[in-house]
């Protein structure tokens, strides 16, 4: 019998087979063998409390930081909706938002609200839940700095907080990347301030965006962790690799012209394309200077 023929009951929607490319920036991958997305917080505690312990849980949030491989995913993708999307002002300092709030809301409902310190999310393509997860962070700024708790569900079904120091974050990581938890909703803390100079900064931050980074393309945001005493674009500029085609099996990925941190599908890539374009790369560059370069790029599920 197949292992999904015995999924838990939920409230939520259950999907078998579901194609993840248009889930993701990049529009490449292949299906989730079950795409699972809770109607809230309790739909998804209960699934996880009866799922079976040895079927893989994968979350997704937005897409925009990952590349699913063509042979698509094994097990259940966990896709957080409307359950997850509320942005709670408590007071003038503190804020709460569901984990499949996208960032750019997040800044944008604290800069309305009067809280400073948040502007720096509108920088960031993804949601509160991978960012928590991540460490995310762009223009001095990282999740860490503001983070107060996390709510994360356990693949037991618990439920239970995690505070900042809990998380062990360094650059670009989390202790969830190991264990495995799912995140909920987030507790930031900063400052009060004043809503007219939070809603120019997020301005001069997303204008700022616009201009450096291939916002309009398929990508995945920025591709490898900046080594070091190393910029990473610098690192993929200077071995050549701006603008340069790389096949694999589709039609070709190549770094942007624009931000050379930034892969893009420029038409029929697949997936494998594009990380083939990125293990290239971290070769090429690891011959040439010694330096290595670390994916920021997460990498999900089975070769085509």
């Amino acid at each position: 019998m197949d292992w999904r023929d015995k999924l838990p009951p939920v409230r939520g929607r259950l999907l078998r087979d579901e194609p993840l490319g248009p889930f993701t920036w990049f529009r490449v991958g292949g299906a989730a063998d079950v795409v699972f997305m809770p109607e809230d917080e309790a739909d998804l505690a209960a699934f996880l409390k009866a799922l079976d312990p040895g079927v893989p849980v994968t979350p997704l949030g937005v897409g925009s930081n990952v590349i699913i491989r063509d042979g698509g995913v094994e097990g259940v993708v966990v896709r957080l909706g409307r359950g997850f999307n509320q942005v709670q002002v408590l007071d003038s300092v503190s804020v709460s938002a569901g984990a499949a709030v996208p960032d750019a809301i997040l800044a944008r409902k604290s800069a309305e609200a009067g809280i400073a310190g948040l502007e720096f999310f509108a920088g960031i393509p993804g949601t509160v839940g991978g960012a928590v997860v991540m460490n995310a962070g762009c223009y001095g700024s990282e999740t860490k700095d503001v983070l107060v708790t996390a709510t994360v569900v356990d693949r037991q079904g618990k439920v239970f907080l995690m505070s900042e120091a809990d998380l062990l974050y360094t650059y670009r990581h989390s202790a969830l990347q190991e264990a495995g938890h799912i995140v909920l909703s987030a507790l930031f803390e900063t400052e009060a301030g004043d809503p007219a100079t939070s809603k120019a900064k997020i301005a001069e931050i997303t204008s700022r965006r616009e201009l450096t980074q291939p916002i309009r393309e398929k990508t995945g945001g920025s591709t490898f962790k900046n080594p070091p005493g190393h910029s990473s674009w610098k690192l993929v500029d200077e071995a050549g690799w701006r603008g340069k085609l790389f096949k694999a099996t589709g039609g070709g990925a190549m770094f942007s012209d624009l931000h050379s941190n930034f892969m893009i599908n420029p038409g029929e890539a697949t997936a494998a394309d594009i990380e083939g374009l990125g293990d290239a790369v971290r070769a090429d560059v690891r011959a040439k200077t010694g330096v290595q370069l670390d994916w920021e790029i997460k990498r999900i599920g089975r070769p085509g």
